[in-house]
């Protein structure tokens, strides 16, 4: 069986519990597990989503630079993959080239 009561702390930082009436007398364990431990967790969660959204904006970054190795892009872009800076009509007359 657990029990689980939230209470406010007093400024003297006693407190008395109300124990229910289903639980058994004689001796017992109790537990004290103060919310600071769950408030650090969700801290710690909120830091590590924050910590992978920099690391995933850093490799989107990358990419868009041209910096990051992509090669399901560069198949797909095929002749212009490794072209580097050019220009639409440089990229038609290259498509062309095996026609003429």
């Amino acid at each position: 069986m657990t029990v689980t009561q939230t209470v406010d702390i007093p400024a003297s930082h006693k407190l008395t519990i109300d124990v229910p009436s289903e639980v058994p007398e004689g001796k017992t364990i109790v537990t004290f597990s103060p919310a600071e431990e769950k408030a650090t967790d969700e801290a710690n969660k909120a830091l590590q989503r924050k910590e992978e959204m920099k690391l995933l904006k850093q490799a989107l970054e990358e990419i868009r630079n041209g910096k990051a190795h992509t090669p399901l892009a560069d198949s797909l872009l095929g002749v212009a993959a490794n072209l580097g800076d050019i220009t639409l009509e440089q990229i038609r007359d290259e498509r062309l080239s095996k026609y003429l």
